[in-house]
Parts: C-alpha cells; structure tokens; sequence
C-alpha cells in the first residue's frame, strides 16, 4: 500500500492574543468625586510587571500598568474588525469598571460595534486607544483566514390580505365567538 504524500497544513492565525493595558487615575477638582479612571494605552504584549505596578505619577494624577488582557477574535465578526482596520487610526475599545476601592479592566476587544454597545452601560468607563501596529497585523491576518463576503438580500415583506383583516383577524382565522 503506497502512503500519499502529505501536504503541509496552513498555519490559521491566532483566535485571541495578548495585550497590556495602560490606565490613569486623574484628580479631579469638582465637589462630587475625587478622581476619574481612563485607559490610555494598550501594549502588544504584556511586561513582567505585576498587575496595578504604578509607571509614573504626576501633578494630574498616576499612570498603571493594569495587567495582561485577551483580545478574541471570532470568524463570524470579520467584517467588524475589516471596519477597524480601516479607521485612521485602528482601535482596540478598553472597559472599565469602578469599585470600592479601584478599577478593574472587564474587558477588551477590537469589535467596534461591540465597543460601542459596551459604552452604554452605566458607571462603567468605556475608551477606545490606538491599536499598536503588531496587533493590527494580527487582526488583519485572522480578516484574511475567515472573512466570507455575504451578500445583502433584501427581504421582501409578505403582502396583507385585505379579506382576512376585513373578516377581522390575520390568515383567515374569523371572529371569535363572544
């Protein structure tokens, strides 16, 4: 029995990869609150610096090293990241979440639909921050690997029946009976 040759497997692109995420802690000056939390930065890769190690500190506030995040990606949401891509320049949407004591990073993705949609909960801090260009190359390489192109149908809507809305119900069902 002769073995066929074996043909070498594509590499697929990574489905999720690693950042670091860079926040501030902002003093304000207003009666209500004392300080304000934003993303400012994320890293293609995360340093060996512990999570919350403070990086610099200042008149205006301190800036952290908040720890190493996943950013999935999904085949079924190319065409999200292609409109990223696209943006000058490309983001990755950072949220924040406040606590007791602190903040806490709940989530980050390079979906800006879905950064948008996350932006609409409450008391917590949504900011999109440039996406560094290795991770760009990433997101693009996966765009590559599993963008399908659908195309847009139009549907079309079922027409009334005038006999059935005249007899006072829909598909032919009559009057109930009182």
């Amino acid at each position: 029995m002769m073995e066929e040759p074996r043909i070498p497997a594509r590499s697929l692109p990574e489905s999720h990869f690693e950042v670091g995420v860079i926040v501030a802690r902002r003093r304000l000056k207003g009666p209500w609150a004392s300080h304000a939390w934003l993303p400012i930065a994320v890293l293609p890769a995360a340093p060996a610096a512990a999570p919350w190690t403070r990086l610099s500190e200042d008149d205006d506030g301190e800036t952290f090293f908040a720890g190493a995040y996943d950013v999935s990606l999904h085949p079924a949401e190319t065409s999200h990241y292609r409109d990223n891509l696209v943006m000058d320049p490309p983001k990755l949407w950072i949220l924040l979440r406040e606590d007791g004591e602190g903040c806490s990073v709940a989530a980050v993705t390079a979906d800006p639909y879905e950064g948008e949609a996350m932006a609409e909960g409450n008391g917590e801090v949504v900011e999109a921050v440039p996406m560094p260009r290795e991770l760009q190359a990433k997101v693009m390489a996966f765009v590559e690997a599993f963008h399908v192109e659908r195309r847009f149908e139009k549907r079309k809507r079922d027409r009334a029946d005038p006999e059935a809305l005249a007899r006072g119900g829909l598909g032919g069902q009559g009057r109930r009976e009182r």
